[in-house]
């Protein structure tokens, strides 16, 4: 049986964001790990943009965002009910929430960063224009141990990747300083099996060579 394949790059928060979809839903996939220097031929001829992730289904179709790979993987299987299609109150809280990092929090975090490439305003500033995201997720963390419930839903899986990345910009500024509950639900999501496997090495795709990893073979 063919298998679906996905183009990755290991420390790209969306590519994070894909595996761990799919991981928690035990899809099984080939794992093409590439290097953004080198795009191979192969995925660009699938999504000519050139970002990843981009995942190949086993009849030809292309998902190239990946929210939406996170949500085929689910359509597929969602046995910890990380959609909440039973709950229209929680889905669209999850929705709204996930729009707000993608749309209006990502671009804080690029501009936090990569400050040097942004003069307009210093460093502090832009973590400042960023923390309002946060504050607004700290807040979600004082009613539930995640986000929106107290078992991780797909806005903790969908989120967690950007929160990572924002903290790991200045090692010296403790996010547990401004925002301890959010601290501690990174800590307890990025210390978790499954985000663990989300972040196995894998060696440079090679079209000479077999494949070598099943993604979410269990």
């Amino acid at each position: 049986m063919a298998l679906a394949v996905l183009y990755t790059f290991r420390r790209c928060p969306y590519a994070m964001r894909a595996r761990l979809g799919l991981l928690l839903t035990q899809c099984n996939v080939e794992v093409r790990e590439i290097t953004l220097k080198a795009k191979p031929a192969q995925m660009l001829a699938a999504s000519p943009k050139g970002t990843v992730p981009v995942l190949v289904l086993a009849n030809g179709e292309v998902i190239a965002e990946s929210l939406e790979i996170m949500r085929w993987a689910l359509t597929q299987a969602d046995p910890l009910d990380l959609l909440c299609q039973q709950s229209p109150v929680i889905e669209g809280k999850m929705a709204e929430l996930i729009t707000q990092n993608d749309q209006q929090f990502k671009p804080w975090l690029d501009r936090y960063k990569y400050a040097d490439r942004y003069p307009e305003q210093t460093q502090a500033d832009y973590y400042q224009q960023a923390s309002h995201f946060l504050t607004q997720l700290e807040a979600c963390l004082g009613q539930h141990s995640f986000l929106v419930a107290d078992t991780p839903r797909l806005a903790d899986y969908a989120i967690v990747p950007f929160i990572r990345q924002f903290a790991a910009v200045d090692l010296k500024r403790a996010l547990s300083d401004d925002f301890p509950r959010l601290a501690a639900w990174l800590k307890n999501l990025i210390s978790s099996e499954i985000f663990i496997r989300a972040m196995e090495k894998y060696v440079i795709w090679d079209a000479s060579h077999s494949p070598t990893c099943l993604l979410g073979d269990m």
